[in-house]
């Protein structure tokens, strides 16, 4: 059996950062935690040691976008965590529009039963699911 690396998924915040991790295979994204953000560097040690744990050969992290296409603050912040997290890992690090993706998770925890409001941790590690398998649903092409 073929197995790949695994990636690690990341939806920045100012926060929390929500982590997912992708199985063996590249097909599926998993929640993995949520992280406290604590500063760009701080955050980069912290995102840097989870893709280390994982033995992960890639990190995905969230840029978003302003519905027009457009970056804003939240995108330079992301840029900047990912600049900072380059000298601290050698898995290839790759931004990836995230548009929507926070509003998609709490739409889908409330689907299940869950208060999003009292489970923020949870929309953070669903929104870097989100962003890790749009990532990976990218990357397979046609059926």
């Amino acid at each position: 059996m073929n197995t790949t690396a695994r990636i690690l998924g990341v939806d920045p915040g100012d926060a929390r950062i929500g982590l997912a991790l992708s199985d063996e295979l590249g097909c599926m994204a998993h929640p993995l935690k949520t992280l406290r953000a604590a500063g760009t560097e701080a955050d980069a040690r912290a995102i840097a040691a989870a893709a280390a744990e994982a033995a992960a050969a890639g990190i995905v992290i969230g840029l978003p976008r302003n519905m027009n296409g457009t970056y804003g603050p939240a995108a330079a912040k992301s840029r900047a965590l990912a600049e900072a997290l380059g000298p601290l890992t050698l898995a290839r690090i790759i931004l990836w529009d995230e548009r929507l993706t926070t509003a998609a998770a709490s739409r889908l925890l409330h689907e299940a039963g869950r208060n999003a409001r009292d489970q923020k941790g949870m929309i953070d590690r669903a929104a870097a699911v989100q962003i890790l398998q749009d990532w990976l649903d990218s990357r397979a092409g046609p059926a």
